[in-house]
């Protein structure tokens, strides 16, 4: 008689599908409703900037006249609502499941700022959308399960290996290079710097918050993890990080266009905080070649998404200069009158975009 030990049959794929946790699920949907927040906070917070700076000094100049600002403070608590959703999907699923799925934040921006902020959307754009879907969805259904911590002294372990220290010291050296020395020049006409700190600082906030968000998990369940001095360390990294974040991420957006901020953002920020994770909690270890593999396709078609938006928002607002000015020149000409003085308006406005 053929003996059957140490055969395992085909997994179906309705087995497949069960072998999503409970608190991948759970992380899941606390995401997706993280990203409908943070995208329309964008919008919100990019309207009362602009009312602020229209009666004092803008954000991107180093002005503050939009903590006056009630509608920027609504951006803001719409802002918060989602990163708590956001802060609590990392304490249940892993941060290569939960933070490429801030690619539907760029959709909902993108649509908002098309209908609110007359930020036309091309047709291309519909399809980076598209591309931003259905690359979250390749990587919801390869990510992997969440890693069994019993305390936050486990996290505060992973965070001490020589790898992440490493990792964490490159970050902070260049964002003080980027604070100190490229922001006084080229703040106000390279994108890069400002998203640069926003991306380098949010990868390890997620780290931190994710380490924060499993402590309290634990506290909750009975484990309490507060008598840990680890906890109110990562709790101090966070507000640290967020309030660094929130700082020149108001710069990025006063100073460019909302529709080119939130793709760039997201892709930087993606990239770094899936290479801090896989640094930190070994995310692909636990993990065949084959899921790696489909998960980074997932991630490159997002990517492309993202890039798609971008390039389609710089073909739109072409066009838009282009038949301004044909309508200026035209003007002119039938009315005698100088156009110059419209001219350095909408070259301003083309520099942001």
């Amino acid at each position: 008689m053929a003996t059957t030990e140490g055969f395992s049959p085909p997994m179906s794929w309705r087995d497949s599908y069960r072998g999503m946790s409970s608190d991948n699920i759970k992380g899941l949907v606390l995401a997706l409703s993280s990203s409908l927040f943070i995208g329309a906070s964008f919008i919100v917070k990019k309207k009362g900037l602009k009312k602020a700076g229209a009666s004092g000094i803008r954000a991107g100049v180093g002005g503050y006249s939009y903590l006056y600002e009630p509608l920027w403070w609504v951006g803001m608590i719409t802002m918060i609502v989602g990163e708590v959703a956001n802060f609590a999907a990392y304490a249940f699923a892993p941060a290569i499941l939960v933070t490429p799925l801030g690619a539907l934040s760029i959709i909902i921006s993108a649509v908002l700022a098309h209908i609110i902020l007359r930020e036309r959307l091309h047709v291309f754009g519909i399809l980076g959308c598209a591309l931003c879907v259905v690359g979250s969805t390749t990587i919801v259904l390869h990510a992997p399960q969440e890693r069994a911590i019993e305390s936050v002294a486990e996290v505060w372990a992973l965070a001490m290996e020589p790898g992440f220290l490493l990792y964490a010291a490159l970050v902070i050296t260049a964002v003080f290079i980027l604070i100190f020395h490229y922001i006084p020049q080229y703040g106000q006409t390279h994108i890069m710097v400002y998203i640069g700190v926003c991306s380098l600082v949010g990868s390890l906030s997620v780290m931190s918050v994710k380490a924060l968000g499993i402590a309290l998990k634990l506290t909750l369940s009975g484990m309490n993890q507060l008598i840990y001095p680890q906890t109110w360390v990562f709790t101090l990294v966070v507000i640290t990080c967020v309030l660094t974040q929130m700082n020149y991420l108001n710069k990025a957006l006063d100073t460019f266009n909302t529709s080119v901020v939130s793709p760039i953002y997201y892709v930087m920020f993606t990239s770094l905080t899936i290479l801090a994770s896989v640094i930190m909690f070994k995310d692909w270890d636990r993990q065949s070649p084959t899921q790696v593999i489909t998960e980074m396709c997932g991630f490159v078609t997002i990517l492309g998404g993202t890039f798609l938006l971008h390039k389609t928002k710089d073909m739109t607002d072409g066009l838009t200069t282009s038949m301004s000015s044909l309508r200026l020149s035209k003007h002119a000409e039938e009315d005698g009158m100088d156009c110059a003085e419209g001219i350095p308006l909408r070259r301003q406005d083309s520099s942001r975009s």
